[in-house]
């Protein structure tokens, strides 16, 4: 099942770069918990819980503050009911026009296919500063 994980979860990063997000919604279960870093200045910060407010508040957020913004994974590390992906984001601040280059770890967890948590570890000084 953790090789399928994988594929899952590659699946999604393919299809938010391409800014298909019906299909980032369809790796979600629809109770999934969604952790960002919870600090001050970030639009989407904090823990979301259910699919519909990943889209709303955290996809949203995306669309609203930056142009061009990216999540490139780098490697996926197959630890069973939870994958690992180490990468960088990309992207423009809207309000500010600086670029955004930013290290980051996502931790998934998938039961029965579908992604029930995600965590973002990122570098959130360099989203404060294209943030503005």
């Amino acid at each position: 099942m953790s090789e399928e994980n994988v594929n899952i979860v590659r699946q999604g990063y393919d299809a938010f770069n391409r800014g298909d997000v019906d299909t980032v919604m369809g790796i979600m279960d629809p109770n999934i918990e969604w952790q960002e870093p919870d600090v001050e200045g970030l639009p989407d910060r904090g823990t979301h819980h259910g699919s519909e407010a990943v889209a709303s508040n955290v996809f949203a957020s995306v669309v609203e503050s930056w142009d061009g913004f990216q999540a490139l994974p780098e490697e996926f590390l197959d630890a069973g009911d939870r994958v690992v992906v180490l990468g960088r984001f990309r992207g423009t601040g809207k309000a500010t026009g600086k670029t955004l280059e930013a290290p980051y770890a996502h931790v998934w967890t998938l039961r029965d296919g579908k992604a029930v948590h995600f965590r973002n570890y990122m570098d959130t000084a360099s989203f404060l500063r294209a943030l503005g």
